[in-house]
Protein backbone atom coordinates (compact mmCIF):
# COMPACT_ATOMS: atom_id res chain seq x y z
CA UNK A 1 0.00 0.00 0.00
CA UNK A 2 1.07 3.43 -1.22
CA UNK A 3 1.83 5.86 2.21
CA UNK A 4 -0.49 8.81 2.36
CA UNK A 5 1.56 10.76 4.00
CA UNK A 6 5.48 11.35 4.69
CA UNK A 7 6.26 12.59 7.49
CA UNK A 8 10.01 13.67 8.65
CA UNK A 9 10.77 13.30 12.11
CA UNK A 10 14.28 14.83 13.18
CA UNK A 11 16.56 13.42 16.32
CA UNK A 12 19.77 13.37 18.05
CA UNK A 13 21.83 10.14 16.66
CA UNK A 14 22.59 8.53 20.21
CA UNK A 15 21.61 5.05 21.09
CA UNK A 16 18.73 6.83 23.85
CA UNK A 17 17.91 9.43 21.18
CA UNK A 18 16.78 6.63 18.54
CA UNK A 19 15.29 4.18 21.37
CA UNK A 20 13.12 7.42 22.18
CA UNK A 21 11.81 8.37 18.41
CA UNK A 22 11.07 4.54 17.79
CA UNK A 23 8.87 4.44 21.29
CA UNK A 24 6.82 7.07 19.88
CA UNK A 25 6.51 6.16 16.10
CA UNK A 26 5.26 3.00 17.10
CA UNK A 27 2.35 4.91 19.05
CA UNK A 28 1.95 6.94 15.78
CA UNK A 29 2.15 3.94 13.75
CA UNK A 30 -0.22 2.32 14.96
CA UNK A 31 -2.97 4.63 14.87
CA UNK A 32 -1.58 6.15 11.07
CA UNK A 33 -0.48 3.00 9.34
CA UNK A 34 -1.16 4.62 6.13
CA UNK A 35 1.88 7.27 7.02
CA UNK A 36 5.29 7.07 6.68
CA UNK A 37 8.18 7.94 9.14
CA UNK A 38 11.24 8.83 8.40
CA UNK A 39 13.76 9.37 10.73
CA UNK A 40 16.69 12.66 10.20
CA UNK A 41 19.26 12.61 12.49
CA UNK A 42 20.67 16.04 13.44
CA UNK A 43 23.68 16.39 15.13
CA UNK A 44 23.74 19.05 17.96
CA UNK A 45 25.93 21.16 18.91
CA UNK A 46 26.21 19.42 22.05
CA UNK A 47 26.65 16.14 20.11
CA UNK A 48 29.32 17.73 18.15
CA UNK A 49 31.23 19.39 21.36
CA UNK A 50 31.59 16.60 23.61
CA UNK A 51 34.84 17.79 25.32
CA UNK A 52 33.55 21.20 26.58
CA UNK A 53 31.60 21.55 29.41
CA UNK A 54 28.25 21.59 29.54
CA UNK A 55 27.30 24.71 30.82
CA UNK A 56 29.99 26.60 28.94
CA UNK A 57 27.68 25.77 25.77
CA UNK A 58 24.74 27.65 27.23
CA UNK A 59 21.01 26.96 26.54
CA UNK A 60 19.39 24.44 24.38
CA UNK A 61 22.64 22.28 23.08
CA UNK A 62 20.74 19.79 22.41
CA UNK A 63 17.50 20.75 20.36
CA UNK A 64 18.56 24.24 18.84
CA UNK A 65 19.87 23.01 15.67
CA UNK A 66 16.82 20.68 15.41
CA UNK A 67 14.21 23.40 16.01
CA UNK A 68 15.74 25.48 13.55
CA UNK A 69 15.40 22.14 11.17
CA UNK A 70 11.78 22.49 11.87
CA UNK A 71 11.12 26.22 11.62
CA UNK A 72 12.74 25.82 8.21
CA UNK A 73 10.61 22.71 7.10
CA UNK A 74 13.63 20.73 6.54
CA UNK A 75 11.74 18.18 9.18
CA UNK A 76 7.95 18.07 10.08
CA UNK A 77 8.38 16.94 13.82
CA UNK A 78 10.90 16.40 16.82
CA UNK A 79 11.09 13.72 19.62
CA UNK A 80 13.01 15.34 22.16
CA UNK A 81 14.22 14.57 25.87
CA UNK A 82 11.10 17.56 27.43
CA UNK A 83 14.29 17.69 30.05
CA UNK A 84 16.11 19.27 27.29
CA UNK A 85 13.54 21.58 26.04
CA UNK A 86 13.80 25.19 27.33
CA UNK A 87 10.71 26.21 29.58
CA UNK A 88 9.52 29.09 26.68
CA UNK A 89 9.69 27.50 23.00
CA UNK A 90 10.72 29.38 20.56
CA UNK A 91 7.89 31.25 18.30
CA UNK A 92 6.71 29.18 15.92
CA UNK A 93 6.98 26.06 17.83
CA UNK A 94 4.67 24.26 20.09
CA UNK A 95 4.38 20.85 21.70
CA UNK A 96 1.88 18.36 19.91
CA UNK A 97 2.27 15.73 22.34
CA UNK A 98 3.65 14.62 25.26
CA UNK A 99 4.24 10.87 25.71
CA UNK A 100 3.40 8.49 28.96
CA UNK A 101 6.22 9.21 31.14
CA UNK A 102 8.77 7.02 32.67
CA UNK A 103 10.65 6.87 35.95
CA UNK A 104 10.97 10.29 36.74
CA UNK A 105 13.70 9.26 38.96
CA UNK A 106 17.05 9.86 39.57
CA UNK A 107 19.33 6.69 40.78
CA UNK A 108 22.61 6.33 41.39
CA UNK A 109 25.21 3.48 40.02
CA UNK A 110 28.69 2.85 41.59
CA UNK A 111 30.81 0.45 42.11
CA UNK A 112 29.92 -1.00 45.46
CA UNK A 113 26.21 -1.50 44.70
CA UNK A 114 25.42 0.53 47.79
CA UNK A 115 23.34 3.29 48.16
CA UNK A 116 24.36 7.39 48.46
CA UNK A 117 24.01 7.18 52.64
CA UNK A 118 26.28 4.32 52.52
CA UNK A 119 29.23 5.36 49.80
CA UNK A 120 32.57 5.59 51.43
CA UNK A 121 33.62 8.80 52.86
CA UNK A 122 34.93 11.22 49.77
CA UNK A 123 33.89 8.79 46.77
CA UNK A 124 34.09 10.61 43.72
CA UNK A 125 30.57 10.45 42.06
CA UNK A 126 30.05 11.67 38.35
CA UNK A 127 27.77 14.14 37.23
CA UNK A 128 27.91 17.64 34.96
CA UNK A 129 24.29 18.59 36.52
CA UNK A 130 24.57 21.22 39.01
CA UNK A 131 21.28 20.53 40.52
CA UNK A 132 22.29 16.96 41.19
CA UNK A 133 25.62 18.15 42.30
CA UNK A 134 23.67 20.49 45.22
CA UNK A 135 21.16 17.56 45.94
CA UNK A 136 24.23 15.28 46.21
CA UNK A 137 26.07 17.79 48.42
CA UNK A 138 23.33 18.31 50.75
CA UNK A 139 23.02 14.82 51.60
CA UNK A 140 26.89 13.82 51.69
CA UNK A 141 29.42 16.89 51.87
CA UNK A 142 32.10 14.96 51.64
CA UNK A 143 31.40 13.38 48.75
CA UNK A 144 33.63 14.75 45.39
CA UNK A 145 31.23 15.34 42.61
CA UNK A 146 33.38 14.99 39.65
CA UNK A 147 32.19 16.10 36.01
CA UNK A 148 31.22 13.97 33.40
CA UNK A 149 30.07 14.14 29.30
CA UNK A 150 28.69 11.27 27.41
CA UNK A 151 25.73 9.78 26.43
CA UNK A 152 24.21 7.30 28.69
CA UNK A 153 26.33 4.15 27.77
CA UNK A 154 29.19 5.83 27.94
CA UNK A 155 28.80 7.27 31.17
CA UNK A 156 27.96 3.89 33.00
CA UNK A 157 31.00 2.85 31.73
CA UNK A 158 32.99 5.68 32.95
CA UNK A 159 31.55 5.02 35.90
CA UNK A 160 33.55 2.01 36.59
CA UNK A 161 36.59 3.85 35.06
CA UNK A 162 39.30 4.75 38.09
CA UNK A 163 38.44 8.72 37.51
CA UNK A 164 34.75 7.55 39.12
CA UNK A 165 33.55 5.64 41.88
CA UNK A 166 29.95 6.16 40.54
CA UNK A 167 27.99 8.40 38.57
CA UNK A 168 23.89 9.93 39.29
CA UNK A 169 21.77 9.43 36.28
CA UNK A 170 18.06 9.38 35.02
CA UNK A 171 16.53 6.44 35.88
CA UNK A 172 13.79 6.52 32.18
CA UNK A 173 17.61 6.47 30.22
CA UNK A 174 18.93 3.17 32.03
CA UNK A 175 15.59 1.64 31.53
CA UNK A 176 15.36 2.44 27.57
CA UNK A 177 18.13 1.00 27.42
CA UNK A 178 17.54 -2.12 29.19
CA UNK A 179 20.65 -1.44 32.02
CA UNK A 180 18.35 -1.25 34.67
CA UNK A 181 20.18 -4.05 36.77
CA UNK A 182 23.07 -2.10 36.59
CA UNK A 183 21.38 0.73 39.12
CA UNK A 184 22.50 0.79 42.97
CA UNK A 185 19.28 2.82 44.41
CA UNK A 186 16.53 4.67 42.76
CA UNK A 187 16.67 8.74 44.39
CA UNK A 188 13.40 9.42 45.68
CA UNK A 189 11.72 12.37 43.51
CA UNK A 190 10.03 14.34 46.46
CA UNK A 191 13.33 14.58 48.22
CA UNK A 192 15.77 14.06 45.21
CA UNK A 193 13.95 16.23 42.97
CA UNK A 194 14.25 14.91 39.40
CA UNK A 195 14.92 17.45 36.77
CA UNK A 196 12.07 19.83 34.79
CA UNK A 197 10.40 17.15 32.48
CA UNK A 198 12.43 14.19 33.73
CA UNK A 199 11.65 10.73 31.94
CA UNK A 200 8.69 12.04 29.75
CA UNK A 201 9.14 12.43 25.55
CA UNK A 202 8.22 15.67 23.76
CA UNK A 203 6.98 16.10 20.19
CA UNK A 204 7.83 19.53 18.74
CA UNK A 205 5.71 20.13 16.25
CA UNK A 206 5.23 23.58 14.09
CA UNK A 207 2.44 25.71 15.65
CA UNK A 208 0.20 26.53 12.33
CA UNK A 209 0.86 22.27 11.18
CA UNK A 210 -3.06 21.25 11.76
CA UNK A 211 -2.33 18.21 10.12
CA UNK A 212 0.89 17.13 11.65
CA UNK A 213 -0.82 18.09 15.16
CA UNK A 214 -3.44 15.33 14.94
CA UNK A 215 -1.28 13.27 13.53
CA UNK A 216 0.76 13.38 16.72
CA UNK A 217 -1.87 13.76 19.20
CA UNK A 218 -2.28 10.12 19.58
CA UNK A 219 0.76 9.86 21.40
CA UNK A 220 -0.62 12.18 24.04
CA UNK A 221 -0.85 11.34 27.84
CA UNK A 222 -2.91 13.63 29.71
CA UNK A 223 -1.67 13.02 33.52
CA UNK A 224 1.75 13.58 32.14
CA UNK A 225 0.73 16.79 30.01
CA UNK A 226 -0.83 18.51 33.41
CA UNK A 227 2.76 17.34 35.42
CA UNK A 228 5.03 18.67 33.21
CA UNK A 229 2.58 22.20 32.52
CA UNK A 230 3.19 22.74 36.45
CA UNK A 231 7.01 21.85 35.97
CA UNK A 232 7.57 23.85 33.41
CA UNK A 233 5.53 27.17 34.25
CA UNK A 234 7.53 26.72 37.71
CA UNK A 235 11.05 26.85 36.10
CA UNK A 236 9.31 29.60 33.82
CA UNK A 237 8.70 31.66 36.50
CA UNK A 238 11.88 31.51 38.05
CA UNK A 239 13.93 32.50 35.07
CA UNK A 240 13.93 29.07 33.13
CA UNK A 241 17.60 28.89 32.18
CA UNK A 242 19.58 30.69 34.90
CA UNK A 243 22.33 29.21 36.92
CA UNK A 244 20.82 28.47 40.16
CA UNK A 245 20.20 24.38 40.45
CA UNK A 246 16.55 24.16 40.03
CA UNK A 247 14.34 21.15 39.64
CA UNK A 248 10.05 20.86 40.37
CA UNK A 249 8.42 17.36 39.92
CA UNK A 250 4.71 16.90 40.02
CA UNK A 251 2.78 13.90 39.84
CA UNK A 252 -1.16 13.32 39.40
CA UNK A 253 -2.79 11.10 41.81
CA UNK A 254 -6.67 10.55 42.66
CA UNK A 255 -7.29 13.71 41.08
CA UNK A 256 -4.73 15.56 43.02
CA UNK A 257 -1.82 17.47 41.53
CA UNK A 258 1.37 17.27 43.83
CA UNK A 259 4.09 19.74 42.80
CA UNK A 260 7.06 19.73 44.37
CA UNK A 261 10.23 22.48 43.72
CA UNK A 262 13.42 22.98 45.21
CA UNK A 263 16.34 25.39 44.70
CA UNK A 264 19.93 25.58 45.94
CA UNK A 265 23.39 27.16 45.67
CA UNK A 266 26.09 24.43 43.92
CA UNK A 267 27.92 23.72 47.07
CA UNK A 268 24.92 22.10 48.68
CA UNK A 269 24.47 24.19 51.74
CA UNK A 270 21.74 26.73 51.32
CA UNK A 271 18.84 24.64 49.26
CA UNK A 272 15.54 25.07 49.49
CA UNK A 273 12.03 23.82 48.72
CA UNK A 274 8.43 23.78 48.60
CA UNK A 275 5.34 21.49 47.78
CA UNK A 276 1.79 22.20 46.78
CA UNK A 277 -0.83 19.81 46.48
CA UNK A 278 -4.15 21.52 44.17
CA UNK A 279 -6.62 20.41 41.44
CA UNK A 280 -5.22 19.12 38.03
CA UNK A 281 -7.62 22.06 36.40
CA UNK A 282 -4.89 24.94 36.40
CA UNK A 283 -1.47 23.33 36.61
CA UNK A 284 0.42 26.72 35.13
CA UNK A 285 -1.07 28.22 38.05
CA UNK A 286 0.09 25.76 40.58
CA UNK A 287 3.81 26.09 39.12
CA UNK A 288 3.27 29.99 39.50
CA UNK A 289 2.02 29.52 43.02
CA UNK A 290 4.69 27.10 43.67
CA UNK A 291 7.44 29.56 42.14
CA UNK A 292 6.66 32.26 44.13
CA UNK A 293 6.31 29.93 47.37
CA UNK A 294 9.68 29.14 47.29
CA UNK A 295 10.76 32.38 46.38
CA UNK A 296 9.13 33.90 49.78
CA UNK A 297 10.46 30.99 51.92
CA UNK A 298 14.52 32.14 51.02
CA UNK A 299 14.93 31.37 47.65
CA UNK A 300 14.65 34.78 46.55
CA UNK A 301 18.20 35.65 47.79
CA UNK A 302 20.32 32.66 45.97
CA UNK A 303 18.12 33.39 42.61
CA UNK A 304 18.10 37.07 42.02
CA UNK A 305 21.59 37.42 42.98
CA UNK A 306 23.18 35.10 40.34
CA UNK A 307 20.83 36.79 38.03
CA UNK A 308 21.85 40.10 38.93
Amino acid sequence: MTALKRIVVGTRGSTLALYQTEEILKQLSYHHPDTEFVVSIIHSRGDREREAPLLSLGKGIFVSDIETALLEGEIDLAVHSLKDLLSTLPPGLTLGAIGQRLDPRDVLVNRWGVTLDKLPLGAKIGTSSPRREALIRSERPDIQVVPIRGNVDTRLEKAKSRDYDGVVLAAAGIMRLDRQEEISEYLPPQKFIPAVGQGALAVEIRSDDEQTLEIVSKAEHPPTRIAVNAERAFLQALGGGCKVPLAAYGEVKENKLFLYGMAATVDGPRLFRAEIVSDTSYPVEVGQRLAQELMDSGAREIIETEEA
